[in-house]
């Protein structure tokens, strides 16, 4: 019988015993490995989203990041071939996170109205908190892998306002009308009167200037979908 890994299994127990040392050894070193690149592309993402909360897309680099990571250039590129494709997974990261609290949000609350007054301040607030990343991830200026991204992630905002959109309508809290676009206009309601205050992160503005932006956001987000 053909031997396999030079051991014969035939009237050779010695032989089996070894191979199968052999085969489990290299299982777990193969499990080892593996777990130890999930180590290292879990530090690669975690030191490039920290860049990127403090610095921005503009401030990041492979560089960079492998500095910040404690590796070497050449073993980001193992996982990531390009700063672009390491920036849209970041940001889809990123973006992921916020939207499932997003969608959380939604959900809590008696009626329709209060869960979209909500959601919108909850958002605005979180936004302010982390100006920096926020700004990233809503407005920076980036390459197109993270604008295409970015513009998945508008729609999936949509998503999650348009159900609420129609469910108010059911409800009889919201009045009539086509709750997708309503729903895209709430999206960009928000973001833009986000982004100049976001942008000037550096002149952090007080408490009274937050609760004034985040009230009016609001305002605006309830008049849109004709709520009093």
């Amino acid at each position: 019988m053909r031997s396999i890994a030079g051991c014969d299994l035939i009237g050779s127990p010695i032989s089996l015993s070894r191979f199968l040392i052999r085969f489990i050894m290299a299982y777990r070193q193969t499990e080892k490995t593996k777990a130890r690149q999930l180590e290292v592309r879990q530090a690669i993402v975690d030191a490039a989203l920290d860049l990127i909360t403090n610095r921005g897309f503009s401030g990041i680099s492979i560089r960079a990041v492998a500095e910040k990571a404690k590796l070497a250039s050449g073993s980001v590129y193992k996982h990531f071939a390009s700063k672009s494709e390491l920036c849209s997974y970041v940001f889809r990261l990123a973006s992921k996170a916020e939207l499932a609290r997003v969608a959380n949000q939604s959900l809590q609350g008696e009626t329709v109205r209060i869960r979209l007054q909500q959601t919108v301040i909850g958002f605005s607030e979180r936004a302010i908190k982390q100006p920096r990343l926020s700004y990233a991830l809503i407005a920076e200026p980036v390459d197109p892998l993270v604008d295409a991204e970015r513009i998945k992630l508008r729609q999936d905002y949509a998503d999650v306002f348009a159900e609420l959109i129609t469910e108010g309508m059911q409800q009889k809290e919201f009045v009539e009308q086509q709750a997708n676009i309503s729903a895209a206009a709430l999206v960009g309601i928000i973001a833009e009167t986000l982004v100049v205050p976001l942008s000037r992160a550096k002149n952090k503005i007080t408490v009274k200037q937050q609760s004034a932006l985040i009230g009016s956001i609001q305002e605006l987000c309830m008049r849109a979908v004709g709520s009093a």
